[in-house]
C-alpha cells in the first residue's frame, strides 16, 4: 500500500477502545455487543468496545460488588497484525500493527515495533526495541541492531519510505532517515545517522553517516549472521 492508501485505511478504520472488564455482581448483569466469559460465584469476564460497555457499566452499578477494567488504548485506527499463522519468531513485547508484512524465518525481538505498511524481508531480524517506522521496507537476511530506527513516511504522503535492500546489518541506535537506501551488503556502524543513500557492500560511521570503506572480508566475518536463530 502507498501512503495515500494507508492514510485512507486509517481514516476509514472504526476506531476502537477494547477493553477487559472483570466484574463481581451483587445481581445479574447484561451487556451488549460483548463477549461474556462466566467465572463462577456472580464473577464475570467481559470484552468488549468502551463505548459499549462503559454506559452498560454506568446504568448497572447498583448490580456490580466490584469491577477491575483493563485498557491498552484510546480509539485506535489500527489493530495489531495477527501474527498465530506467520512462519516467523515473534518474541514476547513485539508491537506489530496490521498491513505489516514479515517474510519466512524473520525473528522479531522483544520490544520491536513495526508499524503500518512496513515490511520484513524472509531471515531478517529485527532486534530488540528497533522501530520500523511506516512504510519502512528491509530485505532478505538483514539485521537491524537493537534501538535502531528507520524513519516512517506515512505523512507527509509525498515522502519515500526507507528501504533497506538485502543482506544489510544496520548496528545498534543506528538512525536512518526517511527516503534514505541502504545497498545490498552494506554495514551502517552503531550510533550512525544516515541523511543520504549509501553504496552497497560499504561501510558507512557517524553523524552524519560517511563511507569509511568498502566492505571486505574482515567486515563481513564480523558482521555475518547466525542461521541458528533463524530456525523454527
Amino acid at each position: 500500500m502507498n501512503a495515500a492508501e494507508l492514510i485512507e485505511y486509517i481514516r476509514t478504520a472504526e476506531k476502537k477502545t477494547p477493553v477487559k472488564v472483570y466484574i463481581w455482581e451483587r445481581f445479574p448483569t447484561s451487556f451488549p455487543n460483548a463477549k461474556i466469559f462466566p467465572a463462577g460465584d456472580g464473577a464475570k469476564i467481559v470484552f468488549g468496545d468502551w463505548r459499549d460497555i462503559g454506559p452498560a457499566v454506568q446504568a448497572q452499578q447498583d448490580a456490580i460488588a466490584d469491577i477491575v477494567i483493563e485498557s491498552t488504548c484510546r480509539n485506535s485506527a489500527v489493530p495489531m497484525l495477527d501474527t498465530k499463522g506467520l512462519n516467523a519468531r515473534i518474541e514476547p513485547g513485539a508491537i506489530i500493527r496490521e498491513q505489516v508484512e514479515i517474510g519466512e524465518g524473520a525473528v522479531i525481538m522483544m520490544g520491536a515495533i513495526l508499524n503500518i505498511g512496513a515490511s520484513v524481508g524472509a531471515g531478517t531480524m529485527i532486534d530488540m526495541g528497533a522501530v520500523l517506522g511506516g512504510r519502512a521496507m528491509v530485505g532478505a537476511r538483514c539485521h537491524i541492531g537493537a534501538g535502531a530506527v528507520l524513519a516512517g513516511v506515512i505523512e507527509p504522503a509525498s515522502a519515500l519510505p526507507v528501504v533497506v535492500e538485502d543482506e544489510v546489518l544496520i548496528g545498534a541506535n543506528a538512525v536512518v532517515i526517511e527516503g534514505c537506501r541502504i545497498g545490498r551488503g552494506a554495514v551502517v556502524a552503531a550510533g550512525a545517522v544516515v541523511i543520504s543513500d549509501v553504496p552497497p557492500d560499504t561501510v558507512v560511521a557517524g553523524c552524519p553517516a560517511r563511507i569509511l570503506k568498502r566492505k571486505d572480508e574482515t567486515s563481513a566475518a564480523k558482521t555475518a549472521l547466525v542461521d541458528a536463530l533463524r530456525e523454527l
